[in-house]
């Protein structure tokens, strides 16, 4: 019994390092996280207007519907600022260089640029979390699996006679199946932060266009 209790012990503890993501997915997750932004990626679930408005104090964006996917320099720069690959300092500069003008000429291309990474980095940060969900509901069904493994242990150690092959079989399939999910963990943990860098970098841009409209 002392062997089940310590496989029992070692995959809870795996679970508990799930930690802040844990079995929600992202929401507790950026709940908990101390940046301003992070703190509006929950709010940001209910509606990606509300999400928009809390990111975006420059001027109304919705009558520019999908017009910039419609403009081919627009569309190209809105491209290369979302990439993660552009550093943030190269993309606040592209931003200054594009926004130029008179004020209506800035404001529009101000408008333009920001609905496109709105609508870019909105998109691919919900796909993300879609596939965190994915990912947390395999991982929670595959630890019940785990724990019902546990529990017939348990039932065959209390049988007179039991069969000591089948007790390491399962023993043998708890160890393996603990270790692959604590591998899993620490994948899980890796990809939740990806959702917050997204908005970060969002807010950064934001802020860079609103910028070039002082």
């Amino acid at each position: 019994m002392r062997v089940v209790a310590s496989l029992e012990a070692a995959h809870e503890m795996s679970v508990s390092r799930y930690g802040r993501c844990h079995w929600t997915g992202l929401a507790m997750h950026v709940a908990r996280r101390r940046s301003p932004l992070s703190r509006l990626a929950v709010q940001s679930d209910q509606g990606a207007g509300n999400f928009r408005r809390r990111v975006w104090a420059g001027p109304s964006i919705d009558d520019v519907g999908n017009a910039w996917e419609e403009d081919a320099t627009i569309r190209d720069l809105v491209a290369r600022l979302a990439a993660r690959r552009t550093p943030l300092d190269d993309a606040q500069k592209a931003i200054a260089d594009a926004i130029t003008g008179s004020e209506s000429e800035r404001q529009k291309k101000a408008k333009l640029i920001f609905a496109g990474l709105f609508k870019t980095l909105n998109d691919e940060r919900s796909d993300v979390m879609r596939g965190i969900e994915r990912y947390a509901r395999k991982q929670r069904e595959f630890s019940d699996q785990i724990r019902s493994t546990i529990l017939q242990l348990r039932e065959l150690h209390d049988r007179p006679g039991a069969d000591q092959g089948r007790i390491d079989e399962l023993t043998n399939r708890v160890e393996w199946d603990t270790r692959i999910f604590e591998e899993r963990r620490k994948t899980m943990n890796f990809v939740c932060e990806v959702p917050v860098l997204i908005e970060q970098r969002l807010f950064a841009l934001a802020r860079a266009i609103q910028q070039s409209l002082e």
